[in-house]
């Protein structure tokens, strides 16, 4: 590792001195942070059936980034399986970034686990380039991030490649000298321009590796005109950065406005009253601070910490737009629905949009409002006064019974089904369905034109036809009829095996039912109104 800060001055065409921190892995430390894997588990994630990161454990079973999901598998049987997630990624690194701009602002975020800024500003306040990419890997070991490594070198190509390569776990910054750049590149492979995003691609390197160009510097050797011959414009850029010529100059973010609260309660508090109430000058805050910038909040995330540690999480959805007193509901409502995952003081609140719409398609119309307007705010008041499962609203579900096809869910929030409606349910009921669907569906009897008992025998024939179905206590003479239709779930489970078959009768006063026979017992399960 060598320090140097340049001092020549920056031109045209002359890189700019750049420091790049890569996160080895990054979406499985993303997943790590989030809690979703454990530290030691072996993790794979895939994109396109391929590997795009794996934790250290699966990299010592042998997987690797690029392999196939079978080979990575075939090496890792116990490898957990997880399919890429651009947002979770950057939503994750998020907070790194900020906390990088907080020692050193001008951060590029080039991708999730990847940024970049200019090397001279760190580098003339902590006093030397090493010590400024020692200072912000500090600030990140202090968020728990131990992985991340820093480059610094001529512009930010040479800087990620010094990041990756010239570092270790003992060694975590690497610093390329002023002007060393291309020496620093010329064993590398060409491989390295396989990053679309640099205008390069597996077939450049492809074509460039049957030439005989197999490194940077072997490419950097190349004439330029025959390059611009064979390759245009697009081989000059990439044959300015395996030169050690990186034209691409540092792209600093403009930090996003802090549109979170937090409330801290010491000491904490144990009724929900309390924390509602204490939360109130915060949410009239959070909804001012959106609408400062024109925007309102459709998405609410609240999360709460005990005073042991414990933490409760939640996303509340809206039908339009959250308000302070909405924000104060959302939260009374988390502590009494998660009140076992807390099981002492709040000692912490905080409110953070999950998702933002612009403020004007959330304006009151200026003659009245719409019948849907009126619908959710009269809603909205009931649930406000009643609590969060107070109004319901029907969702259509899936599944092979009609009781669990019917899906209540609480007003605003989103429909989360166990049972998607598009899977195949074999032995589900085709329309037209019924109009009444019993939740306790009601026993009843079926007997024949004798009096005996009628049932279903093991190959799914009837003992006898239906002729009586006795209701309520009120005895029915059944005019047509129609079935059995079998439906088998969880033949495989003994325990939990169910097995029955469905009737269609219809009586005397040209009432229609749906009737199931299951283990010789009737049971009403709707009726065609």
């Amino acid at each position: 590792m060598r320090s140097g800060l340049s001092r020549a001055p920056a031109g045209p065409g002359v890189p700019v001195r750049s420091i790049v921190l890569w996160f080895p892995d990054w979406p499985v430390t993303a997943l790590v942070r989030e809690g979703a894997v454990h530290p030691t588990a072996p993790v794979a994630v895939f994109e396109h059936n391929e590997v795009v990161a794996c934790s250290p454990a699966a990299r010592a079973d042998g997987v690797r980034r690029g392999q196939r999901r079978r080979d990575a598998q075939a090496r890792c049987p116990r490898l957990t399986v997880i399919p890429a997630d651009a947002m979770r990624d950057h939503r994750v690194f998020a907070p790194l970034v900020a906390r990088i701009e907080e020692h050193a602002p001008g951060v590029q975020i080039v991708r999730a686990g990847l940024c970049a800024l200019k090397a001279r500003g760190p580098a003339r306040y902590y006093g030397g380039e090493v010590e400024a990419a020692c200072v912000l890997l500090e600030s990140l070991s202090e968020l728990g991030v131990e992985s991340a490594r820093a480059g610094v070198a001529d512009g930010p190509f040479t800087a990620e490649q010094a990041a990756r390569v010239g570092t270790g776990p003992d060694d975590p910054v690497c610093v390329v000298p002023t002007g060393g750049s291309a020496g620093f590149l010329a064993p590398l492979p060409i491989g390295l321009l396989d990053d679309v995003s640099l205008g390069g691609g597996p077939e450049f390197t492809g074509l460039l590796a049957r030439l005989g160009v197999q490194t940077l510097g072997e490419f950097a050797a190349l004439e330029q005109d025959r390059v611009r011959e064979r390759f245009a414009e697009r081989g000059i850029r990439l044959h300015a950065l395996a030169s050690g010529r990186d034209p691409r100059a540092v792209d600093p973010r403009t930090p996003p406005p802090e549109l979170h609260r937090e409330v801290a309660f010491e000491p904490p508090l144990e009724l929900a009253d309390q924390v509602a109430f204490g939360v109130r000058v915060a949410a009239d805050e959070f909804v001012a601070k959106l609408g400062a910038v024109d925007l309102v909040c459709t998405e609410l995330r609240v999360e709460l910490t005990g005073d042991r540690g414990e933490r409760s999480e939640r996303v509340w959805l809206h039908p339009g737009s959250f308000d302070a007193a909405g924000v104060v509901d959302r939260v009374r409502w988390q502590l009494g629905e998660d009140a076992a995952d807390l099981r002492s003081g709040v000692a912490l609140v905080r409110i953070s949009p999950e998702a933002v719409d612009a403020a004007s398609h959330h304006v009151a119309a200026i003659f009245g409002a719409a019948p849907e307007e009126r619908v959710h705010h009269a809603l909205s008041r009931v649930q406000a006064m009643l609590g969060h499962r107070a109004v319901l609203t029907p969702v259509i579900g899936g599944g092979r019974w009609l009781a669990e096809r019917q899906v209540l869910v609480p007003w605003g929030d989103r429909v989360v089904l166990a049972k998607e409606r598009s899977r195949p349910w074999p032995g589900s009921l085709p329309d037209p369905l019924p109009a009444s669907v019993f939740a306790a569906p009601p026993p009843v009897e079926v007997s024949s034109s004798m009096g005996g008992a009628v049932s279903v025998d093991e190959r799914g024939r009837v003992t006898a036809h239906p002729a009586v179905l006795i209701e309520g206590g009120r005895r029915r003479a059944i005019e047509q009829w129609a079935g059995p239709w079998p439906i088998s779930e969880r033949g495989w489970d003994a325990a939990r095996a169910r097995r029955a078959h469905r009737f269609q009768v219809v009586d005397a006063d040209g009432v229609a039912w749906l009737l199931v026979c299951e283990s010789g017992s009737w049971t009403a399960e709707a009726r065609y109104d």
